[in-house]
C-alpha cells in the first residue's frame, strides 16, 4: 500500500473559485492542498486524495478566490494632496493650483524631502488597506522623485517594504513620470539621466522588476518612451506603458512592439491600439478610480478588447492626484458600473490578468496545481458579491504562501 502523503495544510469546506483561464470554473464543496507555500493539489473534496495534512482547516461555507493582484499602484510618495482635491471642489482651476505650486510637482517636492524610512511607514498605512481586503500581490511605481537620487530612494523604500508585509510586491521604475522642474526647458537631458545613469544602476541593484512610462502630450512622447524602452531592453528589463488616457498617440500600440506587459488607462486606445496588443500578448490594465475622480466621460474601448482577445486587468492606481484609491475590491464595482465589464470579468482583472500584467500568471492569479498558495476564503454565496458590496471591509482569511494572515 503506497504510504500516505505529508503535506503541511489540507483547506476544505467552502466552494472553490478558481479562475483557471480567467474564468471563475467553480469547484463546488473544494479542496486545497498546500505545502512548502504551494498548491499540490485543487479540486472537489470528494475526489481529494488521502493527505495527511499537519494542519486541517474546515470553513463552514463560503467561497475561496485567488489572493487579489493590484497591478498598477504609486503607494509609496511624500505628502497628500487633499487640501487640492478640496481646492478643486470649491472651483480652483488646475492652471492656478499648479501656479500655486501644486499638482505632481507639490508630491515630488514632498517625495524628495521624505527620507527612506518616512517613505515606507506612509506607504506600510496605505497598503495595509489593500492587503485587509485580499490583496496578496501588489506592484508599487516610483516617479515621485524625478532626480536620480530620489528615484533610487523610492525603489530602495518599494524593496523595503516588500519585506514586511505579508505580499508579493513587485517594483517598477517610473522615473519617465514627469519632467523635474529642472529639467523643463532640457527634457532630453533628464531622457539622458534614465537611460544613461539611473535604469543601468537599477538593473545593477536589482531595484526593479520593470520600467514605466507615461505616454502623453503632457508628459512623454512616443519617441521619447521609444528612446528609454530600448534602454531597458538593452538591460533586458520588461516594460509597461501609461498610455491612451487624455489622448490617442499611439502608446499603446508603440508599448505592445516591445512586447510590453502592459499598458494602463487606454481610454482614448483604438482598434490599431488593441489589434497590436492582442498580436503581443500585452495586457490591458483599465483603472476606474482615475476615471471616477477626473470625471472623464471617454471610456476605455471593452469591446475592442474583448474582439480582439485582449486580457483586461482592473487596478486602484492608488496615487495622491488622480486616484486616492485604498480599495481594490471597490474597483472591481467600478469596472463593472463605469466600464461596463462582466463580474467574471472583474474578477479575473484582479487575479488571473493582473498577475500577467506583472508577468506572473504561471505563478500567481489562478488557484491550479503548482502556483503559490495565495488565497482568500470569503463568507460569500457567491463571487459576484465581491463586486456587488459597496465600501465596507468584507470579512475575510487571507492564506499568504500557504499562511494564514
Amino acid at each position: 500500500m503506497a504510504e500516505t502523503e505529508q503535506i503541511d495544510s489540507l483547506w476544505l469546506g467552502a466552494d472553490i473559485v478558481t479562475m483557471r483561464d480567467g474564468h471563475y470554473n467553480l469547484i463546488a464543496d473544494g479542496a486545497l492542498a498546500v505545502d512548502q507555500g504551494k498548491l499540490i493539489w485543487v479540486g472537489p473534496r470528494s475526489e481529494c486524495p488521502a493527505f495527511a495534512a499537519r494542519e486541517q482547516r474546515e470553513f463552514s461555507g463560503g467561497i475561496i478566490t485567488p489572493g487579489l493582484v493590484d497591478c498598477h499602484t504609486h503607494l509609496v510618495f511624500g505628502g497628500d494632496r487633499s487640501q487640492e482635491f478640496e481646492q478643486r471642489l470649491n472651483g480652483v482651476s488646475y492652471a492656478e493650483i499648479a501656479a500655486q505650486g501644486g499638482g505632481i510637482l507639490s508630491t515630488v517636492r514632498a517625495t524628495r524631502a521624505a527620507s527612506q524610512q518616512e517613505l515606507v511607514a506612509s506607504a506600510r498605512w496605505r497598503l495595509d488597506r489593500l492587503l485587509a481586503e485580499g490583496v496578496t500581490t501588489v506592484e508599487i511605481k516610483s516617479g515621485y522623485g524625478l532626480d536620480e537620487a530620489s528615484e533610487l530612494t523610492m525603489l530602495r523604500a518599494i524593496r523595503e517594504l516588500a519585506e514586511s508585509v505579508p505580499a508579493d510586491v513587485q517594483a517598477t521604475c517610473l522615473a519617465a513620470h514627469g519632467f523635474p522642474p529642472e529639467f523643463k526647458d532640457n527634457p532630453q537631458g533628464w531622457i539622458d539621466i534614465i537611460c544613461q545613469r539611473l535604469l543601468p544602476q537599477v538593473k545593477a541593484e536589482g531595484l526593479a522588476d520593470a520600467v514605466d512610462a507615461f505616454c502623453e502630450h503632457l508628459a512623454f512622447s512616443p519617441e521619447q518612451v521609444r528612446t528609454v524602452f530600448d534602454a531597458a531592453k538593452a538591460l533586458g528589463m520588461p516594460v509597461k506603458l501609461h498610455a491612451e488616457q487624455l489622448s490617442a498617440l499611439g502608446g499603446a500600440a508603440l508599448a505592445a512592439s516591445y512586447g510590453a506587459l502592459s499598458a494602463d488607462h487606454l481610454e482614448y486606445a483604438t482598434a490599431a491600439d488593441a489589434q497590436a496588443m492582442a498580436q503581443h500578448d500585452t495586457v490591458a490594465v483599465l483603472l476606474p478610480g482615475a476615471f471616477y475622480l477626473l470625471r472623464e466621460t471617454q471610456r476605455p474601448p471593452v469591446a475592442l478588447f474583448r474582439e480582439h482577445g485582449v486580457p483586461m486587468a482592473l487596478a486602484s492606481d492608488a496615487n495622491p492626484g488622480t486616484s486616492p484609491a485604498l480599495s481594490l475590491r471597490l474597483m472591481l464595482n467600478m469596472g463593472c458600473t463605469l466600464f461596463g465589464l462582466t463580474p467574471e470579468e472583474a474578477l479575473a482583472g484582479v487575479t488571473l490578468w493582473g498577475a500577467k500584467a506583472l508577468g506572473l500568471q504561471h505563478s500567481h492569479g489562478s488557484l491550479e496545481a503548482g502556483k503559490v498558495a495565495n488565497f482568500v476564503h470569503w463568507p460569500l454565496a457567491r463571487p459576484a458579491e465581491l463586486v456587488y458590496w459597496l465600501g465596507g471591509e468584507l470579512p475575510c482569511q487571507v492564506i499568504y504562501r500557504g499562511e494564514a494572515q
